[in-house]
């Protein structure tokens, strides 16, 4: 699998002329990294490197996973994150609980927004479901505003959809 990915990296280092197509690559690479492996934090960990790697104007990339009726803070890439988030609070909070979602082109005026890191102005959180249940959310955060759009969101729900087919009805 090491040597596969390898492969990927060294596509990466092509020009991809469009969001779609980088996306699409992001995906072949998401399943690369994936496929072999069952552990969903092992997953989680390469995802959000992966992501933080390859998207540019981010400063955070990392899942938050739900457990005892909260948000406790798993695998990233970044600075020192907030640990607990009460499920409907914050951005993600409100994914969690919404299990929808959440492309914010400015955090400021995101009524009850969470500032884990206060030069974040613009994020997108994805909620992980398993069963129907939300088991966990990737959330993305940047500095620019209006950071993230439509094509974005689309992409990154492919990646997080590939991550559901591969976690168990075990996760935890």
């Amino acid at each position: 699998m090491l040597c596969v990915f390898k492969a990927y990296l060294n596509y990466w280092n092509l020009s991809l002329s469009n969001k779609t197509e980088f996306y699409r690559e992001l995906l072949r690479q998401t399943k690369a990294l994936i496929s072999d492996e069952t552990d969903s934090i092992a997953n989680m960990a390469n995802i959000s490197a992966l992501l933080f790697d390859a998207l540019e104007q981010i400063n955070w990339v990392g899942f938050y996973r739900v457990l005892d009726g909260q948000l406790i803070l798993g695998p990233f890439q970044g600075k020192v994150a907030c640990i607990r988030i009460p499920l409907g609070k914050g951005v993600c909070g409100t994914s969690a609980q919404t299990a929808t979602t959440q492309l914010v082109n400015d955090v400021h005026q995101f009524d009850g927004h969470i500032a884990c890191d206060a030069t974040t102005n613009a994020e997108i959180v994805i909620p992980v479901q398993v069963n129907g249940d939300i088991i966990a959310v990737l959330d993305i955060d940047s500095t620019i505003f209006s950071r993230f759009d439509q094509e974005d969101q689309l992409g990154l729900e492919a990646i997080v959809a590939e991550f559901e087919q591969s976690l168990s009805v075990d996760v935890k």
